[in-house]
């Protein structure tokens, strides 16, 4: 992974799982934990995404928005979030171009077709406070993503 801290990531325009646009811009003056997830309609991304729903108001008190992302289709986000009960948190959808974002970012993983499991905190000017990869099949730790994210508020 080549993402460091104090780096800009690149600007970014992506729908959400209910078609509303989501881009750094929408987040004046607040954090972003872009949440990178393989696939949706997987356990250990949906124990992922829960984990933010879970924690939403540490996030809101922190000043930071959380944003599951992944490279499936608006539809499937859609359906997928009211599947596993997400009421607060955003599913982004790096669909078309297909991981576009993803590799724009040194993430996506192009003989499977998916992003890599990746947290990165990012402020309002995109760039990054924290950043962690982690191995596909493993959880990330809700705990360090939220000490990550308490120290950079």
């Amino acid at each position: 992974m080549k993402l460091k801290k104090g780096e800009r990531i690149p600007e970014f325009k992506l729908s959400d799982h209910q078609e509303e646009e989501v881009s750094l811009e929408k987040f004046e003056g607040k954090n972003v934990l872009l949440s990178f997830h393989p696939l949706a309609w997987t356990s250990v991304c949906r124990n992922q995404m829960q984990a933010l729903e879970d924690n939403y108001d540490q996030f809101e008190e922190n000043n930071t928005v959380p944003l599951g992302i992944s490279v499936d289709p608006v539809p499937s986000k859609r359906a997928w979030a009211e599947n596993i009960g997400l009421e607060n948190l955003r599913l982004v959808s790096d669909f078309w171009p297909h991981g576009d974002f993803a590799s724009k970012l040194g993430i996506f993983i192009e003989e499977k077709g998916i992003s890599g499991r990746v947290n990165i905190l990012v402020n309002d000017q995109g760039e990054i406070l924290w950043a962690k990869e982690y191995d596909i099949p493993e959880l990330p730790d809700i705990d360090e993503v939220l000490k990550a994210v308490s120290d950079n508020a």
